[in-house]
């Protein structure tokens, strides 16, 4: 096993199911190069933008996008994997069709975001026993839903908050997780 494998977490889910696979297509070159032009002084800078380009196109940043963005950018693999995992918004697995980040600071645990969290799992089958620091994800055994807490989404009067992949929602109370849920069906 290399350093770069022992260093990415990129456990297979049942959520891959609805991302394609990586692979190197015409659309993320010309991206990448578009954005990598933006930093004619050190193409090191161009590593955030390239990672959001994977995790959009294929939903988490596989071993394989890491040693395709080193490769772009003509650095070691590692000090890709190192923004990786630095960066919680940037995923090494699968999540579920359906991601809910719920929001798990002050103000939202006092508004009951644990209480939710608890809530959502129940609902979309997911155990989250499973659950370690390098693995916050936890994604439900059909692949449609995935959960895992965040710091801060910046809207504490409006506790408890969550995404639902990249829609924001406030005021979302335990008992009402069901209807949240419904709002996002296959």
């Amino acid at each position: 096993m290399n350093t770069l494998e022992k260093n990415v977490a990129s456990p297979v889910t049942p959520g891959e199911q609805h991302f394609p696979p990586f692979e190197v297509s015409d659309d993320i070159i010309a991206l990448a190069d578009e954005r990598i032009s933006h930093y004619p002084e050190s193409k090191l800078s161009a590593v955030l933008p390239l990672i959001h380009i994977v995790q959009h196109k294929h939903g988490f940043v596989s071993k394989e996008a890491i040693t395709w963005i080193a490769g772009k950018l003509e650095i070691e693999p590692m000090k890709v994997v190192s923004v990786v995992t630095f960066y919680p918004g940037f995923r090494q697995s699968a999540p579920g069709k359906f991601h809910y980040r719920v929001c798990r600071t002050l103000s939202c645990a006092m508004a009951g975001s644990y209480e939710l969290m608890d809530q959502i799992c129940e609902i979309t089958g997911i155990d989250r026993s499973k659950l370690s620091h390098h693995h916050p994800i936890v994604v439900s055994p059909c692949g449609m839903y995935s959960v895992e807490f965040a710091e801060c989404l910046a809207s504490c009067g409006s506790a408890p908050v969550c995404l639902v992949n990249d829609d924001f929602h406030e005021n979302i109370k335990p008992e009402n997780a069901q209807d949240l849920i419904n709002k996002y069906q296959p």
